[in-house]
């Protein structure tokens, strides 16, 4: 495995794979990896002949009062589970690297994509990681490029983004990986303390409740929502920013769940932020 930093050499590589007909699979992640990342990698790692992970904590999609200075970094823990998972490349770049001095070049997708939920909650979030995406897809010019459905308006944000740029790349995104008590797999989950932590179930608890009642015939969206609020509003500590039923491919706003509902769920337990989303009625 071989740790790139600079943006010569990692071109070099993924130039000269796919000159060689190598199939580059890669994994852009922000570091402090966990079990989700693993699964990427895994899965990557049968999709390519060549596995680049990306480690990079993007200063551009963090609002000024979020959590950049303090948001959980050990490259050495990463580069051992990178490992074990069958890596060929960690690009690992500074800031510097990727925004140079005199940077003045973004990516913005304009839609109904970018201005909800997260895009309201987090203004400038999206037009981060955006331009983030695109610039490390530049630079691998990978076959495929794997992300988790945790981040499910992120990921909808960059099928839009390679879509609309014709970027010749296969976006996939793979289910949330959970903990085996329920609680999405998240970088942030080292902030809560024991308390909040079983606090934060809630959100699977909340999702899973108006999942079973959909599956029960209740298809009202008011209702389902009413249902995942109260069952949130049981915890002293957590605090709902929003909680909502969206068309998943649009992010749209319905009033009847069909197989194309999702139910996204933001709140803060503490000081911590979490994010989670699951899918109403059986797929396919």
């Amino acid at each position: 495995m071989e740790t790139i930093t600079d943006i010569t050499t990692i071109q070099t590589r993924c130039l000269a794979a796919r000159a060689a007909g190598r199939r580059i699979a890669f994994v852009p992640t922000m570091g402090y990896l966990h079990e989700g990342h693993a699964s990427l990698l895994r899965e990557g790692r049968v999709r390519g002949d060549l596995l680049v992970l990306s480690i990079f904590v993007n200063p551009t999609q963090f609002g000024p009062t979020e959590d950049l200075d303090r948001y959980p970094r050990d490259f050495n823990r990463d580069e051992a589970l990178a490992r074990e998972a069958g890596t060929d490349i960690i690009f690992y770049p500074t800031a510097a690297t990727i925004y140079p001095p005199g940077y003045s070049t973004w990516v913005t997708v304009e839609s109904g994509l970018t201005e909800v939920l997260e895009g309201a909650s987090r203004p400038g979030h999206f037009r981060g990681v955006a331009t983030v995406v695109a610039k490390l897809l530049l630079l691998v010019q990978p076959h495929v490029a794997l992300f988790g459905q945790k981040d499910f308006q992120q990921l909808a944000v960059i099928r839009r983004m390679a879509l609309d740029l014709n970027l010749p790349v296969e976006i996939v995104g793979l289910p949330t990986v959970r903990e085996v008590d329920g609680l999405a797999l998240s970088s942030r989950n080292v902030y809560l303390s024991p308390g909040q932590r079983q606090q934060a179930l809630a959100l699977v608890a909340a999702l899973r409740l108006a999942a079973q009642a959909a599956h029960n015939g209740e298809l009202s969206v008011r209702k389902l929502l009413l249902l995942a609020e109260g069952r949130l509003h049981q915890e002293p500590e957590l605090r709902i920013d929003y909680l909502t039923i969206r068309h998943q491919a649009t992010l749209q706003e319905i009033v009847t769940v069909d197989a194309d509902a999702v139910m996204l769920i933001a709140a803060k337990v503490g000081n911590t932020r979490l994010i989670d989303n699951g899918m109403l009625l059986p797929q396919g």
